[in-house]
């Protein structure tokens, strides 16, 4: 019976292991095929995530610039990233300055916030005494286009046009690279509206290195009857997406939803001045007013479109600030602590005066007594 016993038990545990084990495999060999704002296709059974996306778009009367900061992670050593736009665009280096510059402007405001009364960490309640301290292609055009190539920096930029998803995964596969069936499926919504696409081959600087830490930024400008950017090959992705937008227009600008995501969170929006440097290039011609917008999406398969930005109904401006809170202090003491003592000091001056008081006032007389009646009074008459 006992053997019998163990031999099932045994068995489920090999089960257990070999599922784990498969699952484990599994996730080795999946790789992440897309970011937010494209689709990044690793070279073979390699992988490459996209753990974080910077960018600024800078939108100005029917002309669209998007400049894109990404940060990998993984094993792949090649790596092509395919981007949809709906016209034609033009493809460039970008700054890095930029997206510094672009954090400080938008940098939350420090303030001191003074509190009264004692807290953890402060005396008497401290514990020790260290305290603890951030144009569409047109109907003749061929399945797919190579309409230019060029070498920028580590990049090799393809600008194509296609009019069959299909027709990009062969250029991929002819490239070195395999485009996925999902991915391919999830093309087919751009070249129905005949969007162009920006193909670009990255690799490390090292040829035995793997792609990692941010990426150098691109540079893109294209025509667009309204600001967009693209977010819909995003739905891929196998890990949650974490996306940071810096718009720069004539006025406040914003997603027009959530497209599956998390709320958008606007925690900055202001007019940008006497800018410098590659940002000063972003603002001229009036488009100097900065929306930076935060999403996160932890469910990527939920993405339902590509973000649609639009003007706000007021030009509001918006800060974060960030409250550093202190013991208020007089003096290098704290004030309870003089307040405490000074209510006391009154405390004792009150009770002396009493005191004294108590002691200088006149004791009156005793009332005087009266003498008993005579024992043989007559009787009181009637």
């Amino acid at each position: 019976m006992w053997d019998f016993v163990r031999g099932v038990v045994r068995g489920r545990v090999l089960v257990v292991v070999l599922a784990l084990s498969a699952f484990q495999l599994g996730s080795l060999l999946a790789p992440a095929y897309a970011c937010g704002c494209g689709a990044m296709v690793p070279d073979g059974r390699q992988y490459v995530t996209v753990n974080r996306e910077v960018s600024a778009v800078r939108w100005d009367d029917g002309r669209e610039q998007i400049a894109m900061s990404l940060t990998v992670s993984g094993d792949a050593r090649r790596a092509a990233w395919i981007m949809p736009v709906p016209h034609r665009a033009t493809v460039r280096l970008g700054d890095r300055a930029l997206f510094d510059q672009l954090a400080e402007a938008t940098a939350p405001e420090y303030r001191t916030r003074h509190y009264f009364w004692p807290r953890d960490g402060d005396w008497p309640f401290d514990k020790s005494d260290n305290a603890a301290a951030a144009p569409g292609a047109g109907a003749a055009a061929p399945p797919v286009g190579v309409v230019d190539r060029e070498r920028l920096g580590p990049f090799d930029v393809a600008r194509l046009t296609a009019t069959d998803p299909g027709a990009l995964g062969t250029w991929l596969t002819d490239n070195g690279f395999h485009l996925p069936d999902r991915l391919d499926r999830a093309l087919r919504p751009y070249v129905d509206q005949g969007w162009e696409y920006v193909a670009v081959r990255l690799a490390p600087k090292s040829a035995d290195a793997a792609l990692g830490g941010t990426l150098d930024p691109l540079r893109l400008t294209f025509a667009s009857d309204r600001p967009v950017y693209p977010m819909r090959l995003s739905r891929l992705a196998r890990t949650p997406q974490s996306l940071r937008l810096y718009i720069l227009a004539a006025h406040r600008t914003e997603p027009r939803s959530a497209i599956g995501g998390d709320r958008p969170r606007v925690w900055f929006a202001g007019r940008v001045t006497a800018a410098s440097g590659p940002l000063a290039g972003l603002t001229e011609g009036g488009t100097d007013f900065l929306t930076t917008v935060d999403q996160e999406f932890p469910r990527p398969s939920r993405i339902s479109g590509d973000h649609e930005l639009r003007r706000t109904a007021a030009d509001t401006t918006r800060r974060q600030i960030i409250y550093r809170d202190e013991l208020l202090t007089a003096g290098g003491i704290p004030v309870w602590q003089l307040t405490v003592a000074g209510a006391l000091a009154v405390a004792v001056m009150v009770l002396l005066v009493l005191l004294r008081s108590r002691r200088r006032r006149p004791v009156p007389p005793p009332p005087p007594v009266m003498p008993p009646p005579p024992a043989h009074a007559p009787p009181p008459i009637g």
